[in-house]
């Protein structure tokens, strides 16, 4: 591979794990696009997992239109969707023994605070948003006058460890502190972090494939898989998809879903085409379907750089 990265290792299975929170735009495709051409270029089942632990209200509408969309671009899956908030049980489990083993503790803190704190207790890189260690050191009595204030405590992992280390498909080897990352929070949902690590093992993915905006989670997720004695999958974080005025993605960017390019005569063919140019899988206006770029995939010869799109008209302008 080229310098910096990965190499690749052999899938037997691949998913794509959207939150049912509205419809999948531009870059939510081409990242479930790449996913699915992973898996399925080495053979590998692919699955869909929708992740609806977020705080913003799910939809079975809205998985129905996800998973129409992607159907749409003639990416299919293996097996039935699974959902995060049919597994609380497992997720149980998992923070169970690191509660068993001593290594969480309830935290009071608002986000508030956290943003305030003036410095994290580690040294060298740390994620955004680290936690700084406030409430790891409190004596029962603070405790219990932080839950008579009325305050309902998130639970945390006591991390305890330096730079954790992982290699990437596509970024190459990078490392950051885990910092006392959420197991729980307060209103007594699982998070996402340890949710991720747990589904990941208990379906049997040996590949993560998303955008490289998630990067920054991978050694926290790392750590929790190696705690719990379940296997690291191999992670290729690809770049986003950005807007005109070169942020993120967003549905301020007009018309950035299937619907919306459809209401502007770009089909659903014509988008997996212009997703597929992007990705250096086939020509300007040469017409492909998924399948056909199976064969013609090759993770070594994926950009590197974020795609800059007009989604006004639906082309690239990058």
């Amino acid at each position: 591979p080229p310098a910096g990265r990965a190499a690749c290792h052999p899938v037997t299975t691949g998913r794509f794990a959207p939150s049912p929170t509205g419809r999948l735009h531009l870059g939510n495709l081409r990242t479930a696009l790449v996913a699915w051409l992973f898996a399925r270029s080495e053979g590998g089942s692919f699955l869909v997992r929708m992740e609806d632990l977020d705080r913003v209200p799910a939809s079975e509408d809205h998985e129905a239109d996800q998973l129409a969309d992607l159907a749409a671009l003639g990416l299919d899956w293996d097996g039935e969707v699974v959902r995060q908030s049919e597994r609380f049980d497992l997720y149980e489990a998992a923070i169970a023994r690191l509660d068993a083993a001593g290594l969480t503790y309830p935290c009071y803190c608002t986000r508030r605070e956290i943003r305030e704190a003036a410095s994290a207790p580690h040294d060298g890189p740390v994620p955004d948003g680290a936690y700084p260690g406030t409430c790891r050191g409190l004596t029962p009595r603070e405790r219990a006058e932080r839950e008579a204030a009325g305050r309902p405590p998130a639970l945390r992992l006591r991390a305890d460890v330096g730079p954790v280390t992982v290699d990437d498909v596509l970024l190459g080897e990078f490392s950051a502190v885990v910092d006392d990352v959420v197991l729980r929070r307060n209103d007594g949902v699982p998070a996402y972090n340890l949710a991720v690590v747990v589904d990941d093992a208990a379906q049997g993915v040996d590949q993560v494939v998303r955008g490289d905006d998630l990067a920054s989670s991978t050694p926290r997720q790392a750590h929790l898989a190696d705690l719990l004695g379940l296997p690291r999958p191999t992670w290729a974080h690809v770049p986003l998809v950005l807007g005109p005025s070169g942020q993120r993605l967003a549905k301020r960017d007009g018309a950035v879903t299937l619907p919306e390019l459809a209401a502007l005569g770009v089909s659903a063919l014509d988008v997996l085409r212009i997703l597929a140019v992007s990705l250096r899988l086939a020509l300007p206006g040469e017409p492909v379907r998924a399948a056909d770029l199976v064969d013609r995939f090759e993770p070594v010869l994926l950009p590197t750089v974020p795609w800059v799109l007009d989604p006004g008209s639906g082309r690239s302008v990058t």
